[in-house]
């Protein structure tokens, strides 16, 4: 389906107004002040009817320098251009800017349209007609058609409006209606009896009354309750039609212009974004590093700061990868068109492409930051979700953030993220997380050089717990995304788990020369062991005692039955061994039945007890116990 936006362009006063009423019939200056000046100011709307029963829009931008702003709003979803030039003064000023500005949001058809012919004779035509096609050599418009109109006689409209269907059906590109939608809004008002009414351009998707909406940056949300296009109740909208939409539980006061109405979650917010720059060939200015300057993308107006990533400076017909930072919040996608205007006086610049939508602060005159984004501008999509996952692999981003964030349609990113995989080059460590296998590597020699030094300190110890190691190597909330990445490592023969710990894979426990003495006395003290802290007074040269009980209990040497407690393995299974032999005779077993089998204090045969009964091993039936 061709749903076709055309705009006009062109200097104050060149009958742009008045071509679109001669060729419709539609007057589109709307308000006392543009009626009472002779000028547009605001945007205005008409639309054509086309000979297939279709509508195409029209959007009449104002010509006066000091509304190309409002031209702006209106020109980012142009597919069609009518550049305006009056035949009794030519090509003058807003003409050149406004032809610059249609080239830098990457409109490439268009009709020239030479104004007001009735005004002047054949030879002046002649002479204007030539400069024209002299002053837009080497933009899109070098080879089109010119055609001089009178919008007062109607000569040449007709021709003019023969040229446009042809156009539109040759040339124009058929809008992706298979992505979520998005409106820049570009008018806000209300209706009685209906409430908050937007219009603006559907650049992509389709939406349907019903659907429920977020207005970005804000992130309120609402729903559609009413859609307009051409004036005319739809029940859906899509990519490419002027559409007023009538928004559910919102107030005039909950939007603004430049807002963007679009599907939920389907839109990062951001304060910065990562651009390539082209400067407009006429500039007569140079843009230094940290020039503050106006952004103009979709119906949007902010100002940011500009941090040029490999200069110093920037000038006329020059293209360059920046970083813009913005004042205020912004809502973009990945492949979206702006513009950039001085500060003052007000000025354009140039623009280019947003590379990337939500990047990280760079710092300038860094290689791979500069490699990274000439591979967003040119390379693959295969290559664009790769330097995706490199950057954001560290943050754990979602799959969903990763698409939004590239550009890439849904179904040929997940496609590739699937290559990826296979291929090696990604790993997933959930149903919506993939990280590249790069970042996996990192996070490889953290973990080596995290248990070498912990086996240094720790030599006697099976290696560092679970819980310990999680949050040394990434401070990450959801502990299955670590685990998933731990057991790679494992499964790499690179760790191992031991018991609750893990290792290196070649880690062994070092034996200590005092290991084996102290473990006898353990061993000797039967039954009633003396406390830790009495042997460890019997080996006061033994400055690592801790570790070295520790490493005892790990290897399963010692039984901590409590914590001053600690039975040598023999006598724990020789205790469990006579407990349970006792309740086989008696069917169950009393303290004080376990004190005498043991020919220990009571004290000892407390220790057990309750120790079987914490891991589940007896259960207390009145003053006895069983064995489960």
């Amino acid at each position: 389906m061709k749903n076709i936006i055309i705009g006009t362009a062109g200097h104050v006063d060149h009958g742009k107004t008045a071509l679109i009423k001669a060729l419709t019939g539609i007057e589109t200056d709307r308000i006392k002040e543009e009626k009472k000046r002779g000028i547009t100011i605001e945007l205005g709307f008409a639309y054509l009817d086309l000979p297939d029963g279709e509508k195409a829009g029209i959007i009449d931008v104002p010509g006066h320098e000091k509304f190309v702003k409002n031209m702006l709003a209106g020109a980012g979803g142009i597919d069609l251009a009518l550049l305006v030039v009056a035949a009794d003064e030519g090509f003058m000023p807003q003409t050149r800017e406004h032809l610059g500005i249609l080239s830098l949001l990457n409109i490439s058809e268009g009709i020239i349209v030479v104004t007001k012919k009735d005004m002047v004779d054949e030879d002046w035509l002649e002479i204007v007609c030539d400069e024209v096609r002299q002053e837009v050599q080497g933009t899109f418009l070098e080879n089109a058609q010119i055609i001089p109109v009178s919008s007062y006689t109607g000569e040449g409209i007709e021709q003019l409006r023969q040229a446009i269907f042809t156009m539109i059906d040759q040339k124009t590109q058929i809008k992706n209606l298979d992505v979520p939608f998005r409106i820049p809004v570009d008018r806000i008002f209300s209706v009685e009896g209906f409430g908050t009414v937007i219009t603006g351009t559907l650049i992509e998707g389709t939406m349907k009354v019903g659907d429920p909406v977020t207005v970005y940056p804000s992130r309120i949300e609402s729903r559609i309750r009413n859609l307009q296009v051409h004036s005319q109740d739809v029940q859906e909208a899509y990519a490419g039609q002027r559409v007023a939409v009538n928004l559910a539980g919102l107030k005039k006061t909950d939007l603004n212009k430049g807002d963007v109405i679009a599907v939920p979650d389907s839109m990062h917010t951001t304060m910065m974004i990562d651009i390539h720059l082209t400067v407009l060939k006429d500039c007569d200015r140079e843009i230094r590093n940290a020039t503050r300057l106006h952004l103009y993308h979709g119906a949007r107006d902010i100002l940011c700061k500009i941090v040029l990533l490999d200069r110093d400076s920037v000038g006329a017909g020059e293209s360059c990868y920046a970083q813009l930072r913005l004042e205020e919040e912004i809502a973009v996608k990945t492949g979206d068109r702006f513009v950039l205007r001085f500060y003052s006086p007000v000025e354009t610049i140039g623009g280019g492409v947003i590379l990337d939508s939500n990047p990280f602060k760079h710092k300038r005159n860094d290689a791979a930051v500069l490699e990274s984004l000439k591979l967003k501008e040119g390379g693959s999509d295969r290559e664009k979700i790769s330097a995706a996952l490199r950057d954001y692999s560290a943050r754990f981003e979602t799959l969903d953030f990763l698409q939004i964030q590239t550009g890439i349609p849904k179904e040929q990113f997940d496609q590739q993220i699937n290559k990826l995989i296979k291929d090696k080059v990604a790993f997933r460590v959930s149903d919506n997380v993939v990280i590249h296998t790069d970042y996996l590597n990192r996070l490889k020699d953290s973990a080596v050089k995290l248990l070498e030094s912990y086996h240094k300190e720790n030599p006697l110890r099976e290696g560092m717990k679970k819980d310990e190691f999680r949050n040394k190597l990434i401070k990450y909330e959801d502990i299955s995304v670590v685990d998933k990445i731990t057991d790679s490592l494992v499964n790499r023969k690179v760790l191992k788990y031991v018991n609750n710990c893990v290792a290196l894979a070649d880690f062994e426990v070092q034996q200590d020369n005092n290991q084996q003495e102290i473990e006898n006395a353990f061993l000797q003290g039967g039954f009633s062991p003396e406390s830790p802290d009495q042997i460890a007074a019997r080996f006061p040269k033994v400055k690592n005692f801790k570790q070295v009980l520790e490493s005892l209990v790990n290897t399963g040497k010692l039984v901590r039955v409590e914590e001053k407690i600690l039975l040598h393995a023999d006598y724990y299974n020789k205790a469990l061994t006579l407990a349970k032999e006792h309740v086989d005779q008696n069917g169950q077993i009393t303290l004080a039945e376990m004190r005498d089998l043991m020919g220990a204090s009571r004290k000892f045969a407390v220790a057990v007890l309750e120790y079987w009964d914490k891991r589940g091993i007896t259960k207390k039936v009145g003053d006895a116990r069983t064995f489960k």
